[in-house]
């Protein structure tokens, strides 16, 4: 019986961090796959040069915008609860974070390029 017990109160201290946690909604995955792609894309343009370099920076830079306008568009669903609401938050801050995370490496792989690409950040942060 002791072992029963002692079974059952492991098995709910086991599951009831996990319980607290709560899984991106559908949009927030779809823009973690996203994030995903375009970094997947920018090691690509590093590895790349000249030209190629260029089309794949260019590639990015379309898709960070374009995620960029998903992102200011999301907002938490209705009828949330407040712990829901700020892991929806967080998750949000995180996807904000990997994306300006992979628009500095741009940014640096231009600086290197002597700001070659700069002509790829005409019409950013226009909408």
């Amino acid at each position: 019986m002791k072992k029963l017990f002692a079974a059952m109160i492991a098995s709910v201290l086991f599951t009831l961090p996990l319980a607290g946690v709560a899984a991106p909604d559908e949009s927030q995955k779809a823009l973690i796959q996203k994030a995903q792609d375009a970094k997947k894309k920018l090691a690509a343009a590093q590895a790349a040069s000249g030209a190629e370099r260029q089309k794949m920076m260019q590639e990015h830079m379309t898709m960070m915008q374009a995620m960029m306008a998903q992102m200011q568009k999301a907002k938490p669903g209705a009828g949330m609860s407040p712990e829901q609401n700020r892991e929806w938050i967080d998750e949000h801050l995180k996807l904000m974070r990997e994306m300006m995370s992979q628009m500095m490496g741009e940014h640096h792989m231009m600086m290197q390029d002597g700001g070659m690409g700069m002509q790829g950040m005409q019409g950013m942060g226009k909408k």
